[in-house]
């Protein structure tokens, strides 16, 4: 009998590398991202993905509308992406790194894309 286990880590892994790579390309077109992040639904700017110093894969963004758990619209949000839900890559593009913004993450170890 298969170890249920191994099955969870198996889709969970798929998931989140199906993610990262819609996250990878929508930093490429500069294209807008949708989703829901613990119950509050956003609208971001991604600048960067890659893995945190804490060793979780982390995105980067710019958040420009939407709700979050402390009311800090628009704002620089650092997201774990294990815990982004309904991921849309939005039709609409932004021009340029928002300002603030700095290559290099210092909150990642690895960087796997960035502006």
């Amino acid at each position: 009998m298969p170890d249920v286990n191994v099955f969870i880590y198996t889709v969970r892994s798929k998931k989140n590398n199906l993610m990262k790579h819609t996250i990878i390309e929508a930093i490429q077109q500069r294209a807008i991202l949708s989703f829901t992040y613990r119950g509050h639904n956003r609208v971001v700017e991604p600048h960067a993905v890659g893995r945190s110093t804490a060793g979780n894969d982390v995105l980067r963004s710019y958040q420009t509308s939407g709700t979050s758990r402390k009311n800090e619209v628009p704002a620089w949000k650092l997201m774990t992406l294990k815990n982004i839900e309904n991921l849309t890559v939005t039709s609409e593009c932004f021009d340029s790194p928002r300002q603030g913004y700095k290559r290099g993450d210092k909150g990642m170890e690895e960087i796997y894309a960035q502006l």
